[in-house]
């Protein structure tokens, strides 16, 4: 049981709950974010208008719109949009997956190896959601219940992404057109 520094239990009774809170907030946060991102400016008509400084003004927005800009390369691999999120260090999560793969091909009718391969796509998957890769974290969501039908956790997260992705009137990456996770460079 969790208890915090004034010794009383909080609302949350275990870590799992927590953390599940915890990425719930910023996946809700970040959906905020990109929407206040989004939304156009509103024209403030009860302001007397310039026309002289309004024309500078067009013509400043004019020079330094998009139109003469060089547009920035889609992210190749999702044939859609860039991919949002934070880059993070898949290294462990990676080699997790490396080897319990390496398992499965030595016994591929073996239950446990398989269930083993399904935690280990959950968990990069887990990762990727915190860093706001949700779509990256889709696909590995798929792949842990591909291999594990009964895997409770990826059917959830599928489920909530899927459905923000439907509130935001976009659509999910199809199964299998899931982009990889963001390359990350280490500092050194």
């Amino acid at each position: 049981m969790l208890r915090n520094h004034a010794g009383e239990t909080p609302a949350f009774q275990s870590v799992d709950e927590y953390k599940l809170m915890k990425v719930l907030v910023l996946f809700l946060l970040s959906i905020f974010l990109l929407a206040c991102n989004r939304a156009e400016p509103v024209a403030n008509s009860t302001k007397p208008v310039n026309v002289a400084s309004q024309s500078n003004e067009v013509q400043t927005m004019i020079a330094h719109g998009s139109e003469n800009q060089t547009p920035k390369p889609m992210n190749s691999n999702s044939g859609q949009r860039p991919q949002g999120g934070d880059p993070i260090d898949t290294t462990k999560f990676d080699d997790a997956i490396r080897s319990a793969e390496n398992s499965l091909k030595a016994k591929p009718s073996d239950a446990g190896a398989k269930k083993v391969l399904a935690d280990a796509f959950f968990d990069r998957g887990f990762a990727l959601t915190e860093a706001r890769q949700y779509a990256s974290a889709l696909g590995d969501y798929r792949r842990a219940l591909k291999l594990d039908p009964n895997h409770e956790e990826s059917k959830k997260w599928i489920d909530q992404i899927v459905s923000i992705y439907a509130m935001l009137k976009r659509d999910a990456p199809k199964e299998g057109a899931e982009p990889p996770p963001l390359p990350f460079k280490k500092e050194g």
